[in-house]
């Protein structure tokens, strides 16, 4: 549902988010116990005293956690605080064994940045409130008894029979961004996690393809329509009169935009029946496609912050300029516009990634820099996403897909066998390119023989050739389409299209 569409209702939606980022670091935040992924570990054996929160068991805060922290914040244009502490929130969960998080509170790591995002043509700025440093739950799965007695599935909370806790990944450095209430429909919000992802990718303090390293609360209240002024800014008052819903268990764009579009829905609904809208915490059920409600929404007093005295405060905003970020997504694409000539959606998709815009770079460095964008943007990104693929899947293998343009780039196969037959067998069968060319008799057919190839279609086809003389251009095309059949695709088209016109013509 969009902001315009809610406003002819008399109504607007007024949303915050708070994302919670996992740093790639090589150990966890306070302690040395690995961050690799666990996927195919046994529950619970990544852990130590530490992070399970063992009687006597000290903390010792990870710095490249800290260094991650600080370059994310200068990405989004944000202060490093001079001074900055950490607190333990403390609250049940069954995912955090201490039984309290240590986070921080008042004095945040990062304060009052901001981050652009465009949607349908229009570019908003979204306030960034503040980001800090804290551990990571444990993650929970629930589980549901079947009718036979080893029959057990994965459900969603409010349907499990029982949870399973697993504490490999408690402690690992996160970082949560937290936005002001900025955000006017749900597809801003899709936008701006679109956005924050690949500038945190950029930094190389983030890896989107681990499970769970990017997670979403959204804060999300209705207001009357005429309370939004043009430039979509809010009172004070009108937000605190607003009773707000968080919506928890968001773990992608799509599923943000979803979620936060049905409970846009909902509480709609229930305004307009004259029914109130419940301040409380509800859980985003992404199978069921709907909100269900967990609990009374907590106030700050319910978490109980106070001093963790076991970490010392921290001082480090001179790292702010101190530390080098690379050049990020918006500023390298409209460097690739004006270096290379590239059209804004070609820039757009070859800044996608870091590795990507890399892998661009590279082949210009060798190719002409449209022939280089055309195989990586529309080309290779196609086949890697039809495949469900990123390009960091086939990163020990870009030395191949460089020698597949060169092949296409020397003239050696054509465009139309490199795209079609050969990257395609190689992502596929894992064949280098020469081996597919050689395998499948794709190099490019020499003159000669396509002349050949060209006078035996002439000879076999006369309906076709009276057609052309009678002035249908589409004879032309078939003609030329038997002779691609008799070189099997390795004739260049332009060729044989000029010596077939020589033929007819002559």
């Amino acid at each position: 549902m969009t902001a315009q569409a809610l406003e002819g209702r008399g109504l607007a939606c007024v949303i915050g988010l708070e994302v919670h980022v996992q740093l790639e670091t090589d150990t966890k935040i306070f302690c040395g116990c690995s961050t690799a992924s666990t996927e195919n570990e046994e529950p619970n054996t990544r852990t130590c005293p530490v992070c399970l929160g063992l009687p006597g068991a000290l903390p010792v805060l990870n710095e490249a956690a800290v260094e991650a922290a600080v370059k994310v914040g200068k990405a989004l244009s944000a202060d490093v605080v001079r001074e900055t502490t950490f607190h333990r929130k403390n609250y049940y969960y069954p995912d955090l064994p201490k039984n309290f998080q240590i986070t921080q509170y008042d004095a945040p790591i990062c304060a009052d940045g901001h981050l652009e995002v465009t949607v349908e043509g229009d570019t908003r700025e979204i306030g960034i409130e503040r980001a800090h440093l804290e551990e990571d739950p444990g993650s929970l799965r629930h589980v549901r008894e079947g009718t036979r007695p080893v029959e057990t599935r994965t459900v969603s909370v409010d349907r499990a029979d029982y949870t399973l806790v697993d504490y490999n990944r408690a402690g690992t450095p996160l970082m949560e961004i937290v936005t002001r209430p900025d955000f006017r429909s749900p597809r801003e919000t899709r936008a701006f996690l679109a956005k924050l992802e690949e500038v945190l990718e950029y930094l190389g303090v983030f890896d989107a393809g681990r499970d769970g390293s990017l997670r979403v609360d959204a804060n999300i209240s209705m207001v009357p329509a005429e309370a939004v002024d043009d430039d979509g800014s809010i009172s004070t008052e009108t937000l605190e009169a607003a009773n707000r819903t968080e919506v928890k268990n968001i773990s992608s764009h799509k599923g943000a935009e979803k979620a936060l579009a049905y409970e846009v829905t909902r509480q709609r609904n229930a305004i307009e029946r004259g029914r109130s809208v419940e301040q409380e915490t509800r859980h985003w059920d992404e199978s069921r496609g709907i909100t269900v409600s967990m609990r009374s929404k907590e106030e700050e007093k319910d978490y109980r912050y106070f001093r963790e005295a076991d970490l010392p405060a921290l001082r480090v905003a001179s790292w702010r300029d101190e530390l080098d970020i690379p050049e990020l997504p918006d500023a390298r694409r409209d460097r690739f516009e004006t270096e290379y000539g590239l059209d804004a959606e070609s820039a757009a998709k070859l800044t996608s990634t870091k590795e990507v815009a890399d892998f661009y770079e590279h082949l210009t460095e060798t190719f002409d820099p449209d022939l280089a964008a055309t195989w990586v943007a529309d080309t290779l990104l196609g086949e890697l996403n039809y495949r469900d693929m990123r390009i960091t899947d086939v990163s020990h293998r870009l030395d191949e897909i460089e020698r597949l343009v060169e092949l296409v780039a020397t003239e050696e196969i054509t465009t139309k066998n490199a795209r079609e037959t050969v990257l395609r067998t190689m992502l596929d069968e894992g064949k280098t390119p020469d081996e597919v060319v050689a395998a499948e008799g794709l190099g490019k057919t020499d003159d000669d023989t396509v002349a050949a190839f060209v006078t035996e279609a002439v000879e076999e086809n006369p309906s076709a050739v009276e057609d052309y003389e009678n002035g249908e251009d589409g004879a032309l095309n078939f003609l030329v389409g038997q002779v691609m059949q008799k070189s099997k695709g390795s004739a260049d088209p332009a060729t044989v299209n000029q010596l077939l016109r020589e033929e007819l013509e002559g």
